[in-house]
């Protein structure tokens, strides 16, 4: 596929191929959804706690008479039905982790990627380079190859001053190539791929694994 190159003033300046095996890959949408459940539970710590009644610090000695005052039988103060009482089936410290077959997962890259091609929210960027790091040239360039919607870039190393400059602006992000990921492509109304991190791209989901 013939895929056009843009510049940083938004003008086309060349056509590049894209492989199929990457960017026209039939799309399933239930495999990206079970790789995105996946990457969202992974990213969970699971360190939540809270005390059941068991746990809390009260005397053990009955709240009241169990005769006589008109008042329910109680024979602590820490149930659950009082403040301050343990909490009755709480959570407790657990791994969300799931795990998924690594092709399924590159799977899921690449049907994501082809969506984004399908769906006309793939931008190819002939080159992103910056001395030092500028929010308002990175705006302003954002603004020109995507108007106000949401972007993620996507660049093939480091780049601290491109990316310095994307993490200040509210709307945007950069990734880089290596670190592609499913929550990424999907939380964003376009993904800029600069042609060295496309290298990368198709180096790493082609289909020669």
């Amino acid at each position: 596929m013939q895929f056009p190159v843009m510049d940083s003033a938004g003008r086309e300046v060349s056509q590049v191929e894209l492989p199929a095996d990457v960017f026209e890959a039939k799309i399933n949408v239930g495999l990206m959804h079970q790789a995105y459940v996946r990457q969202m539970a992974n990213a969970r710590q699971g360190s939540h706690n809270t005390r059941s009644r068991s746990e809390i610090r009260a005397t053990g000695a009955k709240w009241y008479r169990q005769k006589g005052s008109g008042r329910a039988r109680h024979g602590a103060q820490s149930a659950p039905i009082f403040v301050g009482g343990g909490l009755a089936h709480g959570p407790k410290p657990r791994d969300y982790s799931k795990k998924m077959p690594k092709k399924m997962r590159r799977g899921a890259i690449r049907s994501t990627l082809s969506a984004l091609v399908r769906d006309e929210q793939l931008v190819i960027l002939d080159n992103l380079d910056m001395e030092a790091p500028k929010t308002k040239v990175m705006r302003d360039l954002l603004e020109t190859l995507v108007g106000g919607q949401s972007a993620l870039v996507v660049v093939a190393g480091e780049q601290k001053a491109v990316r310095k400059s994307i993490s200040n602006l509210p709307n945007a992000h950069s990734i880089i190539a290596n670190n592609l990921n499913i929550r990424d492509l999907l939380k964003y109304d376009r993904v800029i791929i600069t042609l060295d991190a496309l290298e990368v791209v198709k180096s790493i989901w082609g289909m020669g694994d």
